[in-house]
């Protein structure tokens, strides 16, 4: 039976839960939602409204900033929202589960800032660390998800005019380089596999009406082991949330792959 697995950076669920409600009974199903950037504790995140639908809730959530969930129509099993590397857990980040046969690692990458900053440090530190945690766990698990919020657009045709973002965070040489050692490891770029000459955006500013010219970024990922993206049937992002008018949209749109397994 086909899965439908979306990742979406809803800049604060309370805000969006209302979108996201129409957005699935209106729009689309779909089977696992992996949600970035939450911006609440576990206990406020709208798990009944979720329940409702048939999901089942994993939080990984942090008060007013960050924090990351799984609601899945599939079982969750083995959850894990601590993993005893400080860079991973200092803010809530960073979710995995077990679903079917996939482990699946939902993650919300730090923004970072310009070269020199502490939080360009930062940044490069956490993606040195999910890289060396992503390897064991292809070492371990044929079937892996890496999926989210990279805050990286990997290449020119990932952004739509280079010449603007040249030197400007997300698009800096030290993060393309981060990111091309993490799918070294042995992930696939799902997105780009299937649309490899597409300018297919992710996030556009809420100011100046970006995505009305798409005037955006590729910078949310569905990332899968070899094995994982031999299952992928379709990917696509859905641009339904993010042109709303009301409710107000979050600046990212989903990403939404169809899997015949997993």
């Amino acid at each position: 039976m086909a899965v439908t697995v979306c990742t979406f950076n809803v800049n604060s669920i309370r805000s969006r839960i209302d979108l996201i409600e129409r957005w699935l009974n209106e729009k689309r199903e779909v089977d696992i939602l992996c949600f970035q950037e939450i911006k609440c504790e576990a206990e406020q995140f709208p798990t009944g409204r979720f329940e409702a639908l048939g999901y089942h809730c994993a939080v990984n959530g942090q008060k007013r900033l960050n924090g990351v969930a799984v609601c899945s129509k599939l079982p969750i099993e083995d959850v894990k929202t601590a993993f005893g590397i400080d860079v991973l857990d200092r803010e809530k980040r960073l979710l995995e589960c077990r679903i079917a046969e996939t482990v699946l690692l939902n993650c919300y990458i730090p923004r970072g800032g310009l070269e020199g900053e502490e939080r360009h440090r930062y940044k490069m530190e956490f993606f040195d660390a999910l890289t060396r945690y992503t390897a064991a766990l292809l070492k371990e698990y044929q079937k892996v998800i890496l999926l989210g919020d990279f805050n990286v657009a990997l290449e020119e045709i990932d952004v739509y005019d280079p010449e603007v973002f040249e030197g400007a965070v997300g698009f800096l040489p030290s993060e393309k380089e981060k990111m091309r050692t993490l799918l070294q490891t042995g992930l696939v770029d799902c997105y780009r596999a299937r649309h490899p000459k597409e300018k297919g955006f992710t996030w556009w500013d809420y100011r100046g009406g970006g995505i009305w010219r798409d005037e955006g970024m590729r910078i949310d990922y569905l990332l899968a082991s070899e094995t994982g993206c031999d299952n992928l049937e379709a990917i696509d992002i859905d641009l339904w949330t993010r042109r709303r008018r009301s409710p107000t949209p979050s600046d990212h749109a989903p990403i939404v792959a169809t899997f015949g397994t997993l």
